[in-house]
């Protein structure tokens, strides 16, 4: 008895030990389980933290990288009708001075209701390898005054327009002027030429003065003078008297077109040595294309000594004639040509580039590429 009793005893410790152990044994394993998890949960997940910074990275860089074709795409292709192209590469030139890439698919062919045309305004441009080719009929794409008018009796008619630009304009240090038999200093993107200059002028004494023949010494200016009425419309234009539709300034229908009533520096056309002309506002600093935009001065003045062969003062007031001004470097924000080198929307790298302006010379009268 006293065996079995001793027997029984062990066996129960046996037993006891062994439930404790197993006991002990489930508690570590579920302990040491849910301190991995924990120390898990607390370990970036390099896997996911991968994958989730370089989509980020990704979207950021796309989406800055879209943004910015967007805006320049808005800036230049503003007023859409007038460039049925929605490629990346009209917005930014695609080397560095080239003007390869901006604009090379400009199309416009519509009908223009205004009661002076009636007509379809068609304009194409185009880009081969090297040149710039221009094909429209010179009609305008916007409203007109009306044609023929008092001071002005010519119709606004069809004409064959064909001219090619280099895609690589280059920079001289000398001048060439042009306009009237010298052909135009360039064309808005409509098709519309620029001819700022008339054929109006008066002999010395002033009692002489035609608005057509240019015989005279005193070139009459189509703009900023009240002497004399070219019949001009509120684009600044009107009607040479083979039929030519043309403008003598800012454009205002084509650029209400492009851009709308917004603060922008509009690309409206090219000159005849390559390099774009833009409308009214440029960059305050030149370079600087994170300055505000301002309206962009000539630096023409009127002349301090008037010559003693001018037509009276007294009857003409200063301004009415092309040699009343003189270019005054510095005086205003552009050069002789009312051009500068700076930053643009499609030329980021800068390029140089001419204006439109509401002062005096109005468009350009010279060139300073390579023709």
């Amino acid at each position: 008895m006293y065996c079995a009793s001793v027997f029984f005893k062990r066996l129960t410790t046996i037993i006891v030990s062994t439930l404790v152990l197993v006991l002990s044994g489930c508690g570590s394993s579920s302990s040491d389980d849910n301190t991995s998890q924990a120390a898990a949960n607390n370990q970036p997940n390099s896997s996911s933290d991968t994958t989730n910074s370089d989509t980020s990275t990704d979207t950021s860089t796309d989406s800055n990288t879209d943004q910015g074709t967007g805006d320049n795409s808005d800036s230049s292709d503003s007023g859409g009708d007038n460039n049925s192209s929605d490629d990346d590469s009209n917005d930014t030139a695609q080397v560095v001075g080239s003007t390869d890439g901006v604009l090379c698919d400009y199309l416009y062919n519509e009908f223009n209701d205004s009661a002076s045309v009636q007509a379809t305004s068609n304009a194409d441009w185009s880009c081969d390898s090297s040149d710039r080719q221009l094909t429209a009929n010179g009609i305008p794409d916007h409203a007109t005054g009306t044609f023929p008018n008092q001071a002005n009796p010519n119709t606004i008619s069809e004409k064959n327009v064909s001219v090619s630009y280099t895609l690589t304009p280059t920079k001289t240090d000398s001048t060439t002027t042009l306009g009237g038999p010298s052909g135009a200093t360039g064309y808005v993107l409509n098709g519309v030429k620029i001819d700022a200059n008339t054929a109006g002028s008066c002999d010395d004494s002033g009692n002489s003065c035609s608005l057509v023949g240019n015989t005279g010494n005193w070139s009459i200016e189509a703009l900023g003078q009240t002497s004399f009425d070219f019949g001009t419309d509120d684009n600044n234009a009107h009607v040479q008297p083979d039929g030519s539709y043309h403008y003598h300034g800012m454009p205002e229908g084509f650029i209400e077109l492009r851009s709308g009533n917004e603060v922008t520096m509009t690309l409206i056309g090219w000159a005849a040595d390559g390099f774009p002309i833009y409308a009214r506002y440029g960059y305050s600093e030149a370079e600087n294309a994170q300055s505000e935009l301002k309206v962009m001065t000539g630096s023409y003045q009127l002349v301090e000594t008037v010559s003693s062969n001018r037509p009276s003062t007294s009857v003409y007031a200063l301004g009415t004639f092309a040699q009343d001004w003189e270019y005054v470097a510095g005086s205003g924000d552009l050069d002789e040509c009312n051009g500068r080198f700076g930053v643009t929307p499609e030329f980021p790298q800068g390029i140089y580039h001419y204006y439109a302006t509401d002062s005096y010379p109005y468009f350009q009268r010279c060139v300073k590429g390579e023709l």
